[in-house]
């Protein structure tokens, strides 16, 4: 399974989604301010249920949301974040990696051991390196049936990090953003 990244003309056309997604993006990523962009609706094990309404937006917009960090190096940290395209067709599978991770080695992805493939980051931000993909059927079979997944971020060509995920409630938790 390959992973795919999220991208093209589509995504002018879902500009207003797009920008609930920078304000998870921005609310997770700054502490203190997490709440105030978008508050928990309800927990799943390890997976909170993140909602608003953005201004302008005729109705709520939902997202799972977990925060890691590596077991040995507290200071680096994910916050891992899936939620509906603009579109309502489709899954974004996105994470924040904190600034100084190496850019062109991507963000590896681990699930059970077993290697689902690496992702490129999109973008840059104050509040960290942003890597997104469309989670296929594969990979959404994958993350349900999961129990750990492991993403792997490189600080130099040589050293790639794992910081462990846990899919306990995933399965559950997505199911209530259908």
């Amino acid at each position: 399974m390959r992973l795919r990244r999220a991208g093209g003309p589509a995504l002018v056309r879902h500009l207003p989604g797009l920008l609930l997604a920078l304000a998870f993006i921005l609310g997770a990523a700054l502490p203190g301010t997490a709440l105030a962009q978008g508050e928990v609706r309800k927990s799943f094990d390890d997976w909170q249920l993140r909602c608003e309404t953005p201004a302008g937006a005729k109705s709520e917009q939902c997202a799972l949301v977990q925060y890691v960090a590596a077991e040995d190096r507290p200071n680096l940290t994910l916050v891992v974040i899936v939620l509906k395209t603009a579109d309502n067709r489709g899954y974004l599978l996105r994470v924040v990696a904190p600034l100084g991770v190496l850019l062109p080695s991507g963000l590896g992805l681990k699930i059970d051991n077993n290697d689902i493939g690496r992702a490129g980051f999109v973008r840059c931000l104050t509040t960290g390196c942003v890597a997104e993909v469309v989670m296929d059927d594969g990979l959404l079979r994958t993350f349900k049936a999961g129990k750990q997944a492991t993403f792997i971020v490189f600080q130099t060509p040589e050293e790639g990090v794992g910081i462990p995920l846990s899919l306990k409630g995933f399965d559950t938790g997505f199911e209530s953003m259908k």
